[in-house]
């Protein structure tokens, strides 16, 4: 036995045979008590909720503003959060032990797609914009029908009116132009006084939807475009009041009645959401045919020109092909996007 041991640590097979063996024993000892941590608890989603929107009010927002969290869910293990920051809802992530928030998350594989030529896309501000889908109508009509699905406080809705309102201003009279909503609101009280505001100036003034909607798209506030736009504001507040009253709009958000899941109801145009299934902001019908088309005004431009039977001479006009910012405010999207407030 002393031989043995003798051996085992002589010089050559110490160093060959032993010390390895000691210091595969020692990394492996040093692991375990390196990693043998106790694995953090994942919070609940409504403890996520509670503890992201506190921590975003406290250090991310603005003094005076405030931001709600209006839906959780689990995705690539993690909570993702649709926050609500006043004029938009934005996506951020939350680690399920609630220790990083990430307030954007990257898609790599569209982020590949859009560095595809490098510095050139970079010098040619229209290029994303010219790659959206340029849709066709099959449907075909005299007067082509284009009913417009949004919530007024939904980023990727008010995207698609920016690029709309040069389209009709276009083609004027020659189609039938409808601003409509979704059967529910996910940006709160706001959005439901001003769905109502502007389903009243359609119905009411409609020579001033247009020019209404032009400055509320930059600047989101209803009480000075009534002004620029020369609203007749008594009309709107009686029409307002009556079309509440047939549709309990507030009666129900306060009282939560009609709700889908966590948000409001819109009844306004339910038989039309349920008609065309419509499942969110923006959703685009015309002639009847749910429609995808870019959000620029020269992809909605020849998209609504391929319901005509006969196209007439607007349809030559030349429009931007440059997509609209996503929320108010005025500039140009870097990509084309079929993102949407669902």
């Amino acid at each position: 036995m002393k031989k043995i041991i003798k051996n085992l640590f002589s010089k050559k097979v110490f160093m060959r045979i032993v010390l390895p063996i000691i210091l595969l024993i020692a990394l492996i000892l040093i692991g375990l008590v390196s990693f043998r941590k106790p694995m953090a608890k994942n919070l609940k989603p409504a403890e996520a909720q509670a503890k992201a929107e506190t921590f975003v009010n406290s250090f991310l927002m603005q003094s005076g503003s405030k931001a709600t969290i209006k839906e959780i869910t689990s995705e690539y293990g993690m909570y993702k959060l649709k926050i609500d920051i006043v004029s938009d809802v934005v996506e951020s992530y939350i680690t399920k032990d609630g220790k990083l928030f990430f307030p954007q998350a990257l898609n790599i594989a569209d982020t590949e797609k859009q560095a595809v030529g490098g510095d050139a896309a970079a010098q040619d501000t229209d290029t994303a914009a010219k790659a959206a889908p340029v849709a066709t109508v099959s449907v075909k009509n005299d007067k082509p029908v284009v009913e417009l699905f949004v919530m007024s406080h939904c980023p990727y809705g008010t995207q698609i009116e920016k690029g709309m309102l040069p389209v009709v201003a276009a083609l004027g009279n020659k189609i039938d132009f409808q601003l409509k909503f979704c059967s529910y609101a996910m940006h709160g009280e706001k959005e439901l006084k001003e769905q109502l505001a502007q389903y009243c100036i359609q119905k009411e003034q409609p020579s001033k939807l247009t020019s209404y909607l032009k400055c509320f798209l930059e600047s989101s506030i209803s009480d000075a475009c009534l002004d620029s736009a020369k609203v007749d504001k008594a009309k709107v507040s009686a029409c307002v009041a009556k079309t509440d009253s047939t549709y309990k709009v507030m009666s129900n958000f306060t009282n939560k009645i009609g709700y889908q899941g966590s948000y409001p109801g819109f009844d306004v145009f339910k038989a039309d959401n349920e008609k065309y299934k419509v499942g969110g902001s923006p959703t685009l019908i015309i002639n009847g045919q749910d429609i995808s088309s870019g959000r620029d005004s020269a992809s909605l431009l020849k998209t609504i020109c391929s319901a005509f039977k006969t196209a007439p001479k607007e349809c030559e006009t030349v429009l931007s092909s440059a997509s609209p910012s996503a929320g108010f405010g005025s500039g140009t999207a870097a990509s084309a996007t079929t993102a949407g407030c669902e």
